[in-house]
Formats: C-alpha cells, sequence, structure tokens
C-alpha cells in the first residue's frame, strides 16, 4: 500500500502546500476530491509520492485549485465547498489546453447584456473591442520587442502595424493587421537561446537549444510545441484564457461569444478575445526567465512523436502565475462588457459594476483605479553546472566553481599568451626595449654621487623598499609594476635608478 502523508493548511514548521498566490495544483494520478468531517480533503501524487491535504473553510488561503490530471474524482460537496470559499477550480492540459474551469459564483443574470453582445457585430460594438484590444497587444509586443529580444527593426515594424488599426473598420482587416504583426513579432525569436546546465547538455536534443520557429511541425499552429519554451508559453498562456472565461462568467458574458475569434465548437471565443492583451506580459515574463536561469532536462519529457511535454514539478510552478494573469485580464474584460452596452448598442446612460477591478470603489476612495500587479517570491537560482538550487547571487555552486574557474583561468592564460605576442605588443616591448638601451647608454657613472655605492645601495637602501608598495616604485623610476615588484623582493636595478630610490625612501647622505 503507497504511503500517505497529511500536510495541514497552516504548518508553522515546513512549507504550506498553496502556494504564495493562493494556488494549489494537483497532479499525478487517483486525485480525490471530497468533503470529511466539514473541510475538503484533497488526495493527489504517484505511487509512493501521495499526500494528503486536509483544508478548514477559515485560514486556508486558497484562490485556485488547479487540476492537471485526468484521472481522479470530485464530489458535488467538494466543488460547492470550492464555490462557497470563493476559489476557482481549473482541470488543465500539460500542452495548454484548458479542459475545465468553474468560478466561485455566477453573476446575476442581465438579459440586455446578452442580447447588447450578441448584436455587437450590427452594432459596431465588436469593431470598437478588436480594435482595442489588438492594440494593446501589439502595444505590449512593441515593448517586448524593443527592450527586451532589442529587435528595434522588429519594434519599428510593429508600431507601424498597430498605426494603421485607427482605421480599420472591420473585424477582418484587424485580424489581417494582428497577424503580419505577428509574423514579424515572432520571427524576431527565432535565435533567442535557450540554455541548459552544462551536465544536461549532452541529454538536450539539437533543436531545444534555440526558440526557433512558433510554428509547431507536428500541427502547422502554435499547438503540440516541439521544444521546452514553446511547451511554457502554450501552457501559460491556458492561465490567461481560464481567468479570462471566469471574468466573463463573473460579469455576466457569455464566454463562448466571441468578436475577433471566430465562432467555433468546444472554445470560448470570448475567453480568447480578452487574454489578448496579456499575452505580451506572458511573453516577457517567460523571456526574463529563460534569460536569468537555465531549464533543467527533467522539467520535460518527449514524446514519440516529438511533442515536447511539461513533467508536473514544472507545470505545478507555472500554475502560481495565474492570479498575475487574472488581474491583466480583469480592466479588458470590464472594458468588454460596457462597451457592449454603449450607446451605439442603444443602451444609454446604463452603467456596469466594476466587479473584477473595483475600478468605481478605487476611484470613490481617491486610490488609483487600478490595484498593484501581483508579483511571485523569488525564482530559484539554478546552478549552470549541475542545475542544483543555490543562493541567490551566485552562478555555479561550489563544486562547479572550480571546475569553470579553472576553465576561465585556462582561456585567459591563452588571450593573454595571443595579446602578448601580437604585432602591437611586439612594437611595443621594442620600443621600451629601444628607451632602457638609450637610456643606459647614455648615463654617466660620474653623475652618481661618490657616496652612493654598490655597498651603500645594498646595505641602506635595499632593505626600506620592501616597505614600498611596487606601485610607488614603478612610478619613482617609469617601469612596469612587474620590475618594481622584482625590486622589492631584492633584486639590484642599473645604477642609474639608485638615486631616484634612494630620494623615495628617504635616503640622502652617506651620514645615515
Amino acid at each position: 500500500m503507497a504511503a500517505s502523508s497529511t500536510l495541514a493548511q497552516d504548518n508553522p514548521h515546513g512549507k504550506s502546500a498553496i502556494g504564495r498566490t493562493g494556488v494549489l495544483t494537483l497532479t499525478g494520478f487517483g486525485i480525490k476530491l471530497r468533503m470529511q468531517s466539514g473541510h475538503l480533503e484533497i488526495e493527489d501524487g504517484v505511487g509512493m509520492e501521495r499526500r494528503k491535504i486536509r483544508l478548514a473553510r477559515v485560514g486556508h488561503r486558497l484562490r485556485r485549485l488547479v487540476c492537471i490530471s485526468e484521472d481522479g474524482f470530485a464530489t458535488f460537496g467538494a466543488l460547492k465547498w470550492l464555490s462557497d470559499v470563493g476559489a476557482s477550480f481549473l482541470m488543465l492540459n500539460r500542452d495548454g489546453k484548458v479542459q475545465f474551469v468553474t468560478g466561485p459564483t455566477a453573476a446575476p443574470s442581465d438579459v440586455r447584456l446578452r442580447r447588447a453582445q450578441a448584436l455587437a457585430h450590427s452594432s459596431g460594438a465588436a469593431v470598437r473591442i478588436a480594435r482595442e484590444l489588438i492594440d494593446k497587444k501589439l502595444e505590449g509586443q512593441e515593448q517586448v520587442a524593443r527592450y527586451k529580444l532589442l529587435a528595434t527593426d522588429t519594434a519599428d515594424a510593429i508600431h507601424c502595424y498597430r498605426s494603421e488599426l485607427a482605421e480599420a473598420d472591420t473585424i477582418e482587416r484587424v485580424r489581417s493587421i494582428e497577424a503580419a504583426a505577428a509574423s514579424a513579432y515572432w520571427s524576431a525569436w527565432r535565435t533567442l537561446p535557450i540554455n541548459f546546465p552544462r551536465k544536461d547538455q549532452f541529454r538536450v536534443p539539437e533543436h531545444w537549444r534555440t526558440f526557433g520557429t512558433r510554428v509547431s511541425p507536428l500541427t502547422g499552429s502554435p499547438r503540440v510545441a516541439v521544444n521546452p519554451p514553446n511547451a511554457i508559453l502554450n501552457y501559460l498562456y491556458a492561465s490567461p484564457e481560464s481567468e479570462a472565461r471566469l471574468a466573463a462568467v463573473a460579469l455576466g458574458l457569455d464566454p463562448g461569444l466571441g468578436v475577433l475569434h471566430v465562432d467555433t465548437k468546444v472554445r470560448d471565443s470570448l475567453a480568447c478575445d480578452l487574454m489578448e492583451p496579456s499575452r505580451a506580459a506572458v511573453d516577457a515574463f517567460v523571456i526574463d526567465w529563460i534569460m536569468r536561469e537555465p531549464l533543467k532536462r527533467e522539467w520535460f519529457f518527449e514524446e514519440r512523436n516529438g511533442n515536447c511535454r511539461l513533467m508536473a514539478s514544472l507545470a505545478a510552478r507555472l500554475s502560481e502565475t495565474a492570479p498575475m494573469w487574472g488581474r491583466a485580464v480583469a480592466p479588458y474584460a470590464e472594458y468588454a462588457a460596457q462597451t457592449f452596452l454603449s450607446p451605439t448598442a442603444r443602451h444609454d446612460g446604463l452603467r456596469l459594476p466594476t466587479r473584477l477591478t473595483q475600478r468605481h470603489k478605487r476611484e470613490a476612495k481617491g486610490a488609483p483605479p487600478l490595484p498593484k500587479p501581483l508579483r511571485l517570491g523569488p525564482r530559484e537560482n539554478l546552478c549552470r553546472g549541475c542545475g542544483k538550487n543555490i543562493r541567490h547571487g551566485r552562478t555555479n555552486c561550489a563544486s562547479c566553481s572550480i571546475d569553470s574557474a579553472t576553465t576561465r583561468l585556462a582561456e585567459a592564460a591563452r588571450v593573454g599568451r595571443l595579446s602578448a605576442n601580437s604585432p602591437e605588443a611586439n612594437t611595443k616591448r621594442a620600443n621600451i626595449q629601444r628607451q632602457n638601451a638609450l637610456a643606459q647608454h647614455s648615463w654617466r657613472a660620474s653623475s652618481q654621487p661618490e657616496w652612493l655605492t654598490e655597498a651603500f645601495f645594498s646595505e641602506k637602501i635595499q632593505p626600506r623598499l620592501a616597505q614600498i608598495s611596487s606601485s610607488a616604485i614603478a612610478r619613482c623610476i617609469s617601469v612596469s609594476r612587474w620590475y618594481a615588484g622584482r625590486i622589492r623582493e631584492g633584486y639590484r636595478p642599473h645604477p642609474r635608478h639608485w638615486q631616484a630610490l634612494a630620494k623615495l625612501v628617504g635616503v640622502s647622505g652617506p651620514s645615515i
């Protein structure tokens, strides 16, 4: 029988099962959601790695329950418990497909809003909403291309496409502009390098080392990704799509009746519309992540057809970002609902409540219209050599630092040898040798004071030079620091330098 462990919702001596953003991710097989003695009892895991969690109605901190599995059950009582405490339930695939989403409560049904939404294409509201959503999406993509990818030409091209939206008077024209901008945008991603720890390099396929194309060769679309960065994007895009569906339902909209995406079976087209402005934020999050830390090979597995899938540990980590995308989607969901009821939709004066952002309440109190964006806690810092967790501020663990330092020293020595024997270095060396030879030949022993003999230098001056820095000696007689260091150690320089060195150490005559 598989062993299991019970985790309380508040454990002062260990890590809580619920993340900092209020997300609890379930993975494995035989997942169970049921009520037990007034508590929500959750069980998930694989084999010997099973866990059991009991959550009370008070102090649970749960906001999102994300299930990444297709094996298990949830009772009606458990779903009602989630609705009562205001938590949402999401069921996702690791390839980024949203299977099931349910929110805590449904908004009061307003037939006027649903009717205005259904008539949006004839009233002109659909075009205005589509233009606004795509304008914000292109604005975000322009910022990502300019400041994250450093692709100025691509950013300028996206800016030009964005300027054409103001004159787009049909949905087809808006789609055409968005498609052209997307083509330019994703072309700037092709050569983005993907880093893995050195120990994983030999296990990583070649096409995993760069971002490549956004279109999968398996499907001709972004679905069914064939490398890690595209698989991460597909999974993360599922979160704002789920949040957009929850937002639409909370506002009383039909999530399947879209304005930009065409009507398709088993798809929430309006949710896909509302998530468009948040895609650039997801892209920026992924770029920051893969540029700052390597990806572990154990986070991914490759199926027989080449499909790259996420392991449960990484999927659970990505699920914690869901509340961030919920806040990003909320303002656009409220904008779409109000635009449906605009004067051109023949509903003058009707002002919808801002249930998601509480904008009306915040403005009445003098606060900013939108709350501050949520931020995740500090991410793990992985060793570039072996991939294990290390403290922030370092790039390698103690063991890998030795290997990397040895490699850097060998490379520095090689570069130094090449630089020392370059034509410029040889010319400089010859000039210095010529200057020294001329100085030695032009020096006359008769110009030296009578008291400054070889014995006097060895007994009175040389011992005191050991107390003088190499830099000071080098400046005094215009030699290199290496040569000055030899003098400090006891090397006797040419007699023409003795008088200057005597002055440096404070010796002025034979009376000392």
